[in-house]
């Protein structure tokens, strides 16, 4: 995968767990469980990612 790839995919992620954060503060008590674990999925993605991009650059 080319780093312009990975880089999008970064930037998709971030925006995605940035969306999920605003939604979580925003919520109500009964569905911050569900929020929470969407979150917590996008931030594992993210950061997956981040450690893909950080590897390639690396070399």
């Amino acid at each position: 995968m080319s780093l312009q790839l990975i880089a999008r995919d970064l930037y998709r992620f971030q925006q995605a767990v940035d969306r999920l954060e605003k939604e979580l503060a925003d919520a109500p008590p009964a569905g911050r469980d569900a929020l929470k674990l969407k979150l917590a999925r996008a931030k594992a993605e993210r950061d997956q990612i981040r450690r893909m991009l950080d590897g390639r650059l690396d070399r």
